[in-house]
């Protein structure tokens, strides 16, 4: 199993080796990124994940989210299709998934799924329906209450050919593994790919299923702000849309995410910057590799 030793370093060097597709012609050559989440209560995750896929290249963004915060959801991101979801009597998105999102998870060329849901049953019916409505060519990343969802349903995953990234913290890590996760982050975020057959970004480990292991070093204690991590799942997904693979779109959305916590710093210090901050930072900091 790869351990810390084994990773590279994501160093710009390496990115500028590893250019990401560039794109010609209209928003449609970019990719459309479809973010499902953001209960009753917590719509900003699906804002601030959809905001940074923007931000890293998506051509179109479409936005699901609860009815009762649909409207607002669409004039604050006028950038975004949104459409509203059923939710339950608790605020929840409901896993009844209705047929207009079923036809845009049909079309879309990447999913990320989980920023902002609260109910991990709820969640698991709707991932299940999602992924059955995904084209085989899709890219999908899992963060939040979806990696829950995984964790209780091992096989989710099995069988099906859409690319996947898991975007986990190293509690929902935890779940993932069915345990505490060890110090060597690098060898866990490794099991976890081997597990799901899939690449895995975790505290700046990532790991494809194929044994090639990445490590960025730039992130610092600022990046543990509320909303961070549905920014880095964001990111995640723009590149994915933009053309990138899944291993390239989590080596560079990890080197964007933190080093533009790096940018923020000499404004804010090192744990004063807010994640909508951070998302104003991605197109920069990707530009100037």
């Amino acid at each position: 199993m790869p351990n810390r030793s084994d990773e590279q370093v994501i160093t710009p060097r390496l990115l500028r080796e590893w250019p990401l597709p560039d794109p010609q012609g209209d928003k449609e050559s970019r990719g459309t990124v479809l973010v499902v989440g953001g209960s009753r209560f917590t719509p900003g995750g699906v804002l601030l994940a959809g905001v940074a896929a923007l931000r890293a290249g998506a051509g179109r963004l479409q936005l699901a989210v609860t009815g009762s915060t649909a409207t607002a959801l669409s004039i604050a991101v006028p950038e975004a299709k949104v459409v509203g979801l059923p939710e339950t009597d608790r605020g929840s998105v409901s896993g009844d998934v209705p047929g207009h999102l079923l036809e845009l998870a049909a079309e879309a060329d990447v999913l990320a799924i989980g920023p902002g849901l609260d109910d991990v049953e709820e969640t698991g019916r709707l991932l299940h329906r999602l992924l059955d409505a995904a084209g085989k060519e899709a890219a999908v990343v899992l963060d939040a209450y979806a990696l829950g969802a995984l964790s209780q349903e091992r096989d989710l995953l099995s069988g099906r050919s859409q690319r996947v990234v898991l975007t986990p913290n190293v509690v929902e890590a935890g779940h993932l593994l069915g345990r505490d996760p060890r110090d060597d982050l690098a060898a866990e975020a490794a099991e976890l790919a081997h597990r799901y057959e899939c690449t895995v970004s975790l505290y700046g480990h990532i790991a494809a299923p194929d044994g090639r292991a990445w490590r960025e070093e730039s992130g610092d204690a600022g990046l543990g702000t509320s909303g961070s991590g549905d920014v880095r799942a964001g990111i995640v997904a723009g590149l994915l849309g933009r053309g990138a693979d899944p291993a390239q779109s989590a080596c560079w959305g990890a080197f964007a995410h933190a080093v533009s916590g790096q940018r923020l710093a000499p404004r804010y210090g090192r744990t004063g910057f807010l994640a909508r901050e951070l998302v104003d930072e991605v197109a920069y900091t990707i530009a100037t590799v």
